[in-house]
């Protein structure tokens, strides 16, 4: 289907370590949807702040700038399409 996006990742129950995303432009956001029936937060360690993560958000993000993660939740599928 058409996008804007250049590209997308599934990921599947793996905790995502602290990063910057590399294909990203720093002029546009990366869009997050998070599915499954986890209890994970989603931290961006640039502005000291985690944010809740639960099933059916969805976060815009400046991924090339701002360090992001998904630390281990405690129960729970997690599916992420970013």
């Amino acid at each position: 289907w058409p996008s804007i996006y250049v590209g997308m990742d599934v990921i599947v129950n793996q905790e995502t370590p602290p990063h910057l995303d590399k294909v990203s432009a720093p002029s546009l956001l990366d869009l997050l949807v998070s599915l499954g029936t986890h209890d994970a937060q989603f931290h961006v360690s640039d502005l000291s702040s985690i944010f809740g993560y639960q099933p059916g958000t969805m976060v815009y993000l400046a991924g090339k700038l701002l360090h992001h993660s998904v630390p281990k939740w405690e129960k729970g599928e997690r599916i992420a399409l970013a």
